[in-house]
């Protein structure tokens, strides 16, 4: 994650649970990187912002990108440490890129532009990319298209608030439209995993919507997802979760 928020660092209290659980992301996505950022990865000098436990920066650096990793909480930055030792971890804030001016080719935002001040952000990465180089923000959001979806979606605002629920972060959130004086691109790319219902639910649990709940909301979590994993029962009785999601991307070159 990339803001100092107790609600961004949230995810440190459940950092290993965050690494299991967590979907990656489709194939297709880092060839839409490449296309719409007009450079192949391989060789790339690359900067994976808000990186978590590393599930991004880990794909990135199977492309061959040359990635350092940017992330401010140390429960994270430690797990994304053991799972990828080769790749640079740098304690930082994206509002306030600890790297040197011209320095990438590429600034990546898996899942965490909406943690960032974007008045901030934009202009720190302007400042660190070099010229030709592009800014490429994405998220997984769960495809609310699909009725049992949809209809978790509505379980999860009755019980965490109309405003919020853990199928993705709500576009009006992120901050997209700040993006500008320059090439800006968007792309959606649905996919699908298939899991174990114990890893949809340690999934759901992981985000920031639960964690914050803390001691308090333990007892409320564990009966919800009690209640969860009979309604999941109903609609997948071999106990393995077709998860389907649209991977929302955006990509400036500034």
């Amino acid at each position: 994650m990339t803001s100092s928020t107790p609600r961004a660092l949230s995810f440190d209290s459940a950092a290993a649970q965050y690494a299991a659980a967590r979907p990656g992301y489709p194939p297709a996505l880092l060839d839409t990187v490449e296309e719409l950022a007009g450079r192949p990865l391989s060789g790339a000098r690359t900067v994976d912002v808000g990186a978590g436990t590393g599930i991004a920066t880990r794909l990135l650096h199977a492309r061959g990108a040359l990635v350092t990793a940017v992330e401010p909480g140390p429960g994270m930055a430690g797990e994304l440490h053991r799972s990828l030792p080769s790749v640079p971890v740098v304690r930082g804030d994206g509002n306030r890129l600890p790297l040197a001016t011209a320095s990438a080719e590429l600034i990546t935002y898996a899942q965490s532009w909406h943690w960032t001040d974007p008045a901030l952000a934009l202009p720190e990465a302007r400042r660190v990319l070099r010229p030709g180089g592009a800014l490429a923000l994405w998220w997984n959001v769960s495809d609310d298209s699909v009725r049992w979806i949809a209809d978790q979606d509505t379980r999860l605002r009755r019980h965490l608030g109309a405003d919020d629920s853990a199928h993705g972060t709500p576009a009006d959130s992120r901050n997209l439209s700040q993006l500008s004086g320059g090439e800006f691109a968007q792309r959606l790319l649905p996919w699908s995993r298939t899991v174990p219902v114990g890893t949809h639910l340690a999934n759901l649990a992981s985000h920031s919507a639960f964690l914050v709940l803390g001691a308090a909301g333990e007892e409320p979590t564990r009966r919800f997802m009690e209640e969860e994993r009979r309604h999941l029962a109903a609609v997948f009785p071999d106990g393995m979760v077709e998860e389907r999601y649209v991977v929302e991307l955006a990509v400036l070159i500034p």
